[in-house]
């Protein structure tokens, strides 16, 4: 193991012991607050100190497999070399486990999302594989025991979306969807077409942390809040009462509507969810626009060059483009939501290529 890795995790081992003595005083059991939070921070480093522990049971153990190897005994020569090749693996996989939890961790990981899907390029056919994708992210939510609700939407008369929002609850959901923000490219026959040509079309997925309140703080001034009549696809009314809520931050310019609940209360917390997690997004963005990988793949547009994903129906073909290779022949199954499918090699490349950036350097200086 590289000594700065090393050291590191030394340093780390302290810092979990320092943390257990804090734990067990008196005047912490009883500060609820400061407790909690130093309870936090040690579970945290728990499973880093834990795995380190193992790694080095494992060199030790190494070591005495080398001394038997070079004992002068054939039978324990034999038994050493055997030990030694067993071992070899396990440290291999050991020490690529405490690179993957010494990378820095994403403060958003534990937190909830707000999926925004909106048609692009396609017209009518985007609209309908907007649908496709809500519904596929709605059968996986089912799937994995998340809870999905439905915030805003704005549906054709065919049965897709111009753009449907949902938030999506349960556990580390951020962490699973951070990388299906982008433009989803779809390749299929349309039933409206006649001739059966292939049309390809686009839609954007966005997806946001959501912000809570101490996230994200609003100045009641700063908005604009609009009242009106709820309408449905092709914008007829179907609602009398102005329950429907449109909301601009006037500082940003960013408008947000919701008229799913005949509640105008319920209508307005909804937009107020939305709006705080577009505003966090903001904020971030400004706050590492140099530095933002982890959202490199996160575009705004509907353009069809601009694709992160292809999902060619005819051949039952789904394919990630930031990963080479990364292509699927089980397109119906996602769709049907076993996105895990996709989802495992996703974030299998995407954390090697944190590691890489992480740790290239390590040993240089």
């Amino acid at each position: 193991m590289d000594k700065n890795i090393a050291a590191k995790l030394e340093s780390l081992v302290v810092k979990h012991s320092e943390l257990a003595e804090q734990l067990a005083k008196p005047e912490v059991i009883s500060d609820n607050a400061r407790f909690r939070d130093l309870s936090i921070a040690f579970s945290d480093l728990s499973e880093t100190v834990e795995t380190y522990n193992s790694f080095k049971k494992l060199l030790a153990d190494f070591e005495e497999a080398k001394n038997w190897v070079e004992s002068g005994d054939p039978e324990l020569s034999a038994m050493g070399q055997e030990e030694k090749a067993r071992l070899e693996g396990l440290l291999t996989d050991s020490e690529q486990k405490l690179k993957v939890l010494l990378l820095p961790k994403d403060p958003y990981d534990k937190k909830n999302v707000i999926l925004e899907i909106r048609a692009g390029t396609g017209g009518e056919e985007a609209a309908l594989f907007a649908g496709d994708l809500f519904r596929m992210y709605f059968r996986y939510a089912e799937r994995i025991g998340w809870k999905l609700e439905l915030l805003s939407d704005s549906p054709t008369g065919l049965g897709g979306y111009k753009e449907v929002v949902a938030a999506i609850s349960g556990d580390r959901v951020w962490s699973r969807l951070k990388y299906e923000g982008g433009v989803h490219r779809v390749q299929r026959v349309p039933e409206t077409e006649a001739a059966g040509r292939i049309h390809t079309s686009a839609v954007t997925v966005v997806v946001l942390p959501e912000a809570e309140e101490i996230d994200v703080q609003i100045d009641e001034k700063d908005l604009r809040i609009d009242r009106f009549c709820s309408s449905g696809p092709g914008g007829q009314s179907v609602n009398t009462t102005y329950s429907a809520i449109r909301i601009t931050h006037l500082p940003t310019n960013i408008v947000v509507s919701c008229q799913d609940e005949k509640s105008q209360i319920k209508n307005k917390a909804k937009a107020m969810k939305i709006l705080r997690s577009r505003l966090l997004q903001l904020e971030e963005e400004k706050q590492s626009r140099e530095a933002s990988s982890a959202r490199k793949a996160m575009v705004k547009s509907g353009d069809r060059s601009e694709k992160i994903r292809t999902y060619n129906f005819p051949q039952n073909r789904l394919s990630d483009h930031r990963v080479e290779g990364l292509t699927l022949y089980r397109l119906s199954d996602i769709l049907e939501g076993n996105l895990d499918l996709m989802l495992e090699p996703l974030l299998s490349a995407m954390e090697a290529e944190r590691l890489e950036e992480e740790f290239s350097k390590v040993g240089e200086g």
